[in-house]
């Protein structure tokens, strides 16, 4: 074992050239130990495959979840598990050059994933002459920055193979797509991942209305509210015909209490926010507001338990699911709820209720369903929690968050209201 205590060490009393140096150590066992971790992640996958093919599993179910096993391990989302692991297969299976220059500290995990994504449509021949080609002399490594290692990887990628990069360039747009995070200040990030022709020409638009309108906003302002305008097709201060999930408590909503407020997709905001969100659209005319209420245990936050006797979860137990659980209930994994379903398998005697019930992503979902994963939940210090097992055995809990107002230990029991709109801000 790995004397940690020792590793994170620092002399308070060292001299400034003795502390770079350090970062300078330091900074090589991470590397190091990217390398490490990759070898162990392709050992891994290896080795599930050749038991799964020993056990008659079909070619193409061979290694699923073994993406999701290594995000567990590393505390990462699933998403940023399956391109570890495609790193590391290509490194150690692909790329020796590559991986030695990230094992001695002449490349960091970023810098060596920057090369292998730049490799990635060629054939293996062609990735390893790449390979070599960038990686085998070691001191031509030194000073080079991220964008000099990528570009110099797609210029030789083009060499090489032309063709394969034409046709990846080809197959890009099916890659489109826009996703949203949030942003300090309740404020979000919309991003949308383009052809390059459309996003030039959408950017050029704004532009083009900034440039044409005067008034007291500022030019990054125009152009935002433009881009809101053109996509939902009313004034961007008018409530929109959409969905918005709001989560507030009472003490909130009705009596200035400061408990955050949670709107679904996006996470805590402030309650004035929250209350502002409220008032803005149930005093636009346009609106239709409903308010639904829910009930939480004072001390932990946690929503009272529903229950149904069908298979599918009706529309408001998902509903009451998605309101606790906000995410995805797989840890580090913090992808928004697709999916309602049963921890322990419906067909197998799981129950339709709120103890059973997760929220999970489509990727998460199909992946606990994969033989080796099993998924238990149950009341913890009156929070839902659940635990996953994977198919080494390794466990990794989950526990709800709380509700608003869930600090508030005084009141035995604490209502929060769901607050609906149509046209305007919605909740359900």
């Amino acid at each position: 074992m790995f004397d940690f205590d020792e590793l994170a060490g620092v002399n308070p009393l060292a001299d400034e050239a003795a502390l770079i140096a350090r970062i300078s150590e330091l900074e090589r066992v991470k590397a190091a130990a990217a390398a490490g971790q990759a070898r162990a992640a392709a050992t891994l996958d290896a080795a599930r495959r050749a038991r799964e093919y020993a056990d008659g599993v079909p070619a193409e179910k061979r290694g699923r979840g073994v993406a999701c096993e290594v995000a567990l391990a590393r505390r990462e989302s699933p998403h940023r598990g399956n391109r570890h692991l495609g790193f590391a297969k290509a490194l150690v299976h692909e790329m020796p050059h590559t991986l030695a220059a990230l094992e001695c500290g002449a490349l960091s995990e970023w810098r060596a994933t920057l090369i292998v994504k730049e490799s990635a449509c060629l054939s293996v021949n062609d990735r390893r002459r790449l390979d070599a080609e960038i990686a085998c002399d070691i001191s031509a490594l030194d000073g080079v920055g991220d964008a000099r290692i990528a570009a110099k990887a797609k210029a030789v990628a083009y060499r090489l193979d032309p063709q394969a990069v034409v046709d990846q360039a080809a197959r890009a747009p099916a890659e489109r797509s826009v996703s949203i995070r949030p942003a300090p200040d309740a404020m979000t990030y919309v991003t949308a991942l383009l052809p390059v022709a459309q996003g030039v020409s959408v950017y050029a638009a704004l532009k083009r209305s900034a440039d044409t309108t005067f008034d007291d906003r500022s030019r990054s302002q125009i152009m935002a509210d433009t881009m809101v305008e053109r996509v939902i097709g009313q004034p961007a201060d008018v409530p929109a015909p959409v969905a918005v999930n709001l989560l507030i408590t009472d003490r909130s909503l009705l009596d200035d209490g400061d408990d955050s407020a949670v709107v679904t997709g996006y996470g805590p905001v402030p309650a004035a926010i929250g209350r502002r969100l409220v008032a803005a659209a149930a005093g636009d005319g346009r609106s239709k507001a409903t308010l639904r209420r829910l009930y939480t245990r004072s001390a932990t936050g946690a929503l009272v338990a529903m229950e149904s006797r069908s298979r599918r979860f009706p529309k408001g137990l998902a509903a009451f699911i998605t309101a606790r659980d906000q995410t995805c209930r797989t840890p580090y994994c913090d992808a928004p709820i697709r999916h309602i379903d049963h921890a322990h398998p419906h067909h197998r005697g799981g129950k339709t209720s709120t103890v059973n019930g997760l929220g999970m992503c489509e990727r998460c979902n199909y992946v606990k369903e994969t033989p080796g994963w099993h998924v238990t939940t149950g009341d913890e210090n009156f929070r839902h929690a659940a635990t996953f097992v994977t198919p080494t055995g390794a466990e990794y809990r989950s526990t709800a968050p709380p509700a608003p107002g869930a600090t508030m230990v005084t009141i035995s029991r604490v209502e929060h209201a769901v607050v609906s709109f149509v046209g305007g801000y919605r909740a359900a």
